[in-house]
């Protein structure tokens, strides 16, 4: 069974990320070890404070102040097996693209972890893809998991928090549950806390929140392309 692991200040604490000028300076990554450790004992890592509250406010704020015409309705499933079910899922997204100064940003350091998570574990991660999400009051995502063994090319999940002053009675947990059904992690998406968890394997969900809440998710890809489409439909 998996063990819930959680860094904190201490031997195991990893130092806040990022603010978003400098990552396009070309700023440097933080330890990452612990981590990657807890990864591959576990297959799963929480890292409070991964970004510091300045640099993840600046995402809340820019979050925030999309217009309403930038977030599309969540789908579920794949490629052409796409469908909108609100039954399952009722939040909005907006993909992140590398022609937005902050997006780009992000991306950047993302893909920078994606080099670190390699050189430490051999995960043979290819590339990133990532959304903004928005759950207002009352939103949810049922029980799922991100990929199935096999039938999809991404392989570690990554959810980023972006909600300040975010308190027990606001609700909108992130639920993980282990491999007999058992939960294993409740976690409020406070501000600036990063969840990473093997793909196809952690079923989770996210509770209905009474207040608005923000995240960014993202999935790190094998290659899996044919003919330069990445991830093609089976």
């Amino acid at each position: 069974m998996f063990k819930p692991v959680h860094l904190y200040r201490g031997k195991n604490y990893i130092e806040p990320g990022f603010s978003a000028q400098a990552i396009l300076l070309n700023s440097t990554l933080p330890d990452t070890q612990c981590a990657s450790d807890a990864l591959a004992e576990n297959g799963y890592v929480v890292l409070p404070n991964f970004l510091t509250d300045t640099d993840a406010m600046a995402l809340y704020d820019y979050a925030s102040n999309l217009d309403d015409a930038q977030w599309q309705i969540a789908a579920v499933g794949r490629q052409q097996l796409q469908t909108i079910n609100t039954h399952v899922r009722s939040d909005k997204i907006h993909w992140l693209q590398p022609e937005h100064s902050l997006e780009s940003a992000y991306l950047a350091h993302m893909d920078n972890l994606r080099l670190r998570i390699n050189r430490e574990l051999f995960m043979g991660l290819f590339d990133y893809e990532s959304h903004l999400a928005k759950y207002r009051p009352g939103a949810y995502y049922k029980k799922h998991l991100d990929a199935f063994k096999g039938r999809s090319n991404r392989v570690l999940t990554t959810v980023l928090y972006l909600n300040p002053e975010w308190s027990d009675t606001d609700g909108g947990e992130l639920v993980i549950y282990g491999t007999k059904g058992e939960v294993l992690e409740e976690l409020l998406p406070t501000l600036g806390t990063m969840v990473m968890f093997l793909s196809d394997t952690f079923v989770h969900e996210v509770k209905v929140g009474s207040r608005e809440r923000y995240s960014i998710t993202g999935w790190f890809r094998h290659n899996t392309s044919i003919s330069g489409i990445i991830d093609p439909p089976r």
